[in-house]
């Protein structure tokens, strides 16, 4: 964990040292190890899925309206996904029931992983502070990593915006 010392005094108080949340990763980072459960049932581990390139995307929530953009982007574009070669794997805080209701609702042809306690979603760097109307929360920072055969992260999308995101994603696959 990283610490931030300062040499900024409050009152009586000397400075001390306080943790900051972990950066997101950056292209060429070995991309952490995960095991996740999955809508399709068994669990999902990365070092399962060496040789193949990896579309790891977080989300915040399943059936709201930019994660459903997000997730029918990668749907409606699954013909040049699998012609990249490569495995999508959406990933959010929702439990393995939310997660295959969502993927029935809109024939999601990609598992979709329950990162429930936020862990591989803060190894990556995609769970930290957000502000909504004023109000400050912790949780997913909508982000999508690529994962080359090797397990290297090939390209890191950070503050992904749902409309186009396939597109940029299959450009970024060389598809």
């Amino acid at each position: 964990m990283a610490y931030c010392l300062t040499s900024i005094t409050y009152g009586p108080f000397p400075p001390f040292p306080f943790p900051l949340s972990d950066p997101m990763l950056k292209t060429g980072d070995k991309a952490p190890a995960f095991s996740l459960a999955s809508d399709e049932g068994g669990t999902v581990r990365l070092g399962d899925l060496k040789g193949k390139k990896i579309v790891l995307y977080f989300y915040p929530k399943d059936d709201t309206s930019g994660c459903t953009t997000e997730a029918c982007e990668f749907r409606d574009n699954w013909a040049a996904v699998k012609a990249a070669g490569a495995v999508v794997l959406g990933v959010s805080p929702d439990g393995v029931g939310a997660h295959d209701k969502f993927r029935k609702k809109y024939q999601l042809p990609f598992p979709l992983l329950a990162d429930e306690d936020h862990a591989v979603a803060e190894q990556y760097g995609a769970w930290g502070e957000k502000s909504m109307y004023g109000r400050k929360y912790h949780g997913i920072l909508r982000s999508t990593f690529i994962i080359d055969e090797t397990g290297r992260l090939m390209h890191v999308f950070s503050k992904v915006k749902p409309k186009g995101h396939a597109a940029e994603v299959l450009a970024a696959l060389g598809a």
